[in-house]
């Protein structure tokens, strides 16, 4: 590995509709590219050659979305490199892709969307869900962002995806993922002093 390159392992495998990559770190920042129709979307992506290389063995990179406002990530510099747009925080969609927007916040400090793409049931967030450590209370296999678990975004129960990506950490696939993202927010507001006490224990074996 090339000095300043990052240390990543591929997860969220979906065959030739795309593939995620984990930065091996505390933040366990994942990214990914989504493929349809010979083009190919990255995903609030952290810059890794080998990742890239994938994408673009899929199809032609057609732009760069940023989820999240400060999900900036390589986000800006990718998108100049590859000489496609940069879409940061696309409320008005996602030209040219399968996707559908769905608002997930947009107030001060807080800019974020996820992306839902019906036909592949897969179901894309930012920062809304995440399965790392520091967003999970004991026993959840997918939790809601603390900062968000007062106000959690309910409008991702109204979906029904096989496959959840999400910006920190490897996804949930299969039948139980629409289950997973429906428990998730149900029970963010009552779970949040199990959620703090196992993110401060996480934080705690980190340190």
């Amino acid at each position: 590995m090339a000095a300043g390159e990052v240390e990543i392992r591929f997860c969220d495998d979906l065959g030739a509709a795309g593939f995620g990559w984990e930065a091996q770190e505390f933040l366990r920042r994942t990214s990914h590219a989504l493929a349809h129709d010979g083009g190919v979307w990255l995903l609030d992506p952290v810059d890794a050659p080998q990742a890239l290389a994938r994408a673009e063995r899929l199809g032609d990179v057609r732009a760069v979305v940023q989820l999240i406002d400060r999900h900036d990530r390589d986000c800006a510099a990718l998108a100049a490199r590859l000489a496609v747009p940069h879409l940061e925080v696309p409320f008005d969609g996602v030209p040219g892709s399968p996707f559908e927007v769905v608002r997930i916040a947009d107030r001060p400090f807080w800019h974020e969307v996820a992306l839902w793409w019906p036909e592949r049931r897969v179901l894309v967030c930012g920062d809304a869900l995440g399965t790392v450590g520091y967003f999970l209370a004991p026993g959840d296999r997918l939790g809601v962002h603390p900062l968000l678990r007062l106000t959690p975004p309910r409008v991702l129960a109204t979906l029904e995806p096989e496959h959840v990506l999400v910006g920190h950490g490897a996804g949930v696939h299969g039948p139980d993922a629409a289950a997973a993202v429906e428990r998730a927010v149900a029970t963010a507001r009552r779970r949040i002093p199990g959620a703090f006490l196992h993110g401060f224990r996480q934080l705690l074996r980190h340190g």
